[in-house]
């Protein structure tokens, strides 16, 4: 029951309530400034003071063979504020020894420790009561990933981490019910193969949505019983390792889960090329991805899953209720500041129905509640950082340059802080910078297309191949374009449901893989056939 709510609240459904008021902050002076932002809302209130987020940092070590241990070189980085800029804690900046310490810590408790070779009920057991105590710390922990990240915290703590509570849970389930088959063959033999667990697994997880990724990467892993080194996201460390103090407290053997923060050129490239890594799953950009697999490959070719960029698609079709459409279309592309890697960020609009559809969207954008995520019935805080603030500016500079038609936002939003007005372009082509380039930020551009044949090839004129959104009530046209698409998931008539049983992953160089489901669990498992010679057997 509780994945279907979760799922009815990311869908964001037809009959959901007319957006929460807004909250406006003050914006800079200036001419061409005041320009843009007159096309975003003409009334706006002074900037409030940040709210106190309901919560301190316990933890900002990291968490080696069951033990919070300082960096070895004695390094830490400051994690910021999003909302300000403002430092919120130095944490632990791990470095290539720590990795090394993690790793053989992992390694310690795989070959000698009781994990793997604890029954796999009681391995479930261990991860439920984890579950159990994250749903416990709800609150702490969400307000932990609103203060890192900047996302809503009625999204962190209604959304995601009940959502990562229901993953670990799922995968509890899973942990007793791996096991391989009895195979026929041709001649007197007994042929089983055996699943058995990959080993060390090194994982490397982002920032948009931390508790979620560490979901995906440690609970099939620890279900298969593996040990993993998790590395954070050094803009977003200190959810992950507040949970695993927790997983811990469940009864997690030491050495099981190590968690390392610090910088991917640093720490990342570490776990990716350590030689004593069985298997690496990473999360990110297309072009880190890259990297991470060539490290993988030039050490000991351990096998690799990447979960990558997206510049996903949403139809609209000359059925459209418009209204609706409107709506599903702008949370495909603005939940969580839109920085999802399978936002709907190319939205095509059948031209029957598209200029009606522009204004809307626009209006809708308009609307939209942006402001100090801890704040009740905000819809959008801050972005993660400077350097994506800065990107999204720069990418929305492009497409006013380009000659797409800016009809909402279009510039920063306040004075303090890395927050973005939500924006909106119509008349977009297909070889502008903001139709290629996955923006990463609360941006809509909207095409204009004739027919079916039309969409279709120009949604998979992409070098990416994560997911698509259809709307439409015609099933022909669903089940034409769900099968059309290059893409690993499809949403008709609702966007963004991530139901733990759902696989997700992409096409083309969206990257490899599948996380979620039963299809994760394949990325750490080895299988080994077993061929027994049979002596005058009675049958075969």
């Amino acid at each position: 029951m509780a994945a279907k709510k979760i799922s009815t609240v990311l869908s964001r459904s037809f009959s959901s309530a007319a957006a929460p008021p807004c909250f406006f902050s003050r914006v800079r002076g200036g001419g061409g400034q005041s320009r843009l932002i007159s096309r975003y809302n003409s009334t706006l209130a002074a900037v409030e003071d940040p709210i106190a987020p309901p919560v301190s940092v316990k933890y900002n070590q990291l968490l080696i063979n069951g033990q919070f241990v300082d960096a070895a070189s004695g390094k830490t980085f400051p994690t910021l504020d999003p909302r300000t800029g403002e430092v919120i804690a130095h944490v632990a900046e791990g470095d290539v020894e720590d990795v090394n310490r993690a790793v053989s810590a992992a390694r310690k408790a795989f070959d000698e420790g009781p994990w793997p070779r604890m029954t796999a009920y009681e391995r479930s057991r261990i991860i439920w009561r984890f579950a159990d105590l994250l749903e416990k710390h709800t609150d702490e922990i969400a307000a932990l990933e609103t203060w890192d990240n900047g996302k809503p915290y009625e999204q962190s703590a209604k959304i995601e981490i009940p959502m990562t509570v229901r993953i670990f849970r799922y995968y509890a389930g899973w942990a007793d019910k791996i096991h391989g088959l009895t195979v026929p063959a041709d001649g007197p033999y007994h042929v089983q193969t055996l699943h058995e667990p990959i080993g060390v697994a090194g994982q490397i997880i982002p920032w948009n949505f931390p508790m979620l990724m560490f979901s995906w990467k440690v609970g099939p892993a620890l279900a298969c019983g593996n040990t993993v080194v998790i590395k954070t996201a050094e803009q977003t460390p200190l959810s992950a390792v507040y949970a695993a103090k927790l997983f811990h407290e469940a009864g997690l053997p030491d050495g099981v889960l190590n968690v390392v923060s610090g910088f991917g050129p640093t720490a990342g490239a570490a776990l990716a090329s350590h030689m004593d890594v069985d298997k690496l799953a990473f999360t990110g950009s297309t072009d880190t991805g890259k990297i991470v697999l060539e490290l993988a490959s030039k050490s000991n070719l351990k096998p690799v899953t990447l979960e990558l960029g997206g510049k996903s698609p949403f139809v609209v079709c000359e059925d459209a209720d418009v209204d609706q459409a409107v709506e599903l279309s702008h949370s495909a592309v603005f939940f969580n500041q839109g920085q999802c890697c399978c936002a709907g960020s190319r939205t095509f609009v059948h031209e029957r129905v598209y200029d009606e559809f522009v204004e809307k969207a626009k209006a809708r954008a308009n609307q939209r509640a942006v402001g100090d995520p801890f704040k009740e019935g905000i819809e959008q805080g801050p972005q993660v950082d400077s350097d994506q603030f800065e990107k999204i500016l720069r990418i929305i500079r492009s497409g006013v340059e380009s000659g797409a038609n800016l009809k909402a936002g279009g510039d920063r939003f306040g004075t303090t802080g890395y927050y973005i007005q939500p924006t909106v372009f119509s008349d977009v082509q297909d070889d502008m910078l903001i139709a290629k380039e996955e923006i990463f930020g609360p941006v809509q551009s909207i095409f204009k297309f004739k027919d079916l044949d039309e969409v279709i090839q120009r949604s998979n004129n992409s070098r990416y191949g994560l997911a698509a959104g259809i709307f439409t009530h015609n099933l022909d046209t669903a089940n034409t374009l769900s099968r059309a698409l290059k893409v690993g998931t499809v949403w008709i008539n609702c966007y963004d449901v991530f139901d733990a049983a759902i696989p997700f992953g992409g096409y083309k160089m969206s990257g490899n893989g599948r996380e979620k489901g039963i299809y994760s669990l394949n990325n750490y498992l080895q299988v080994k056939a077993v061929v027994t010679s049979l002596n005058n057997p009675a049958w075969l």
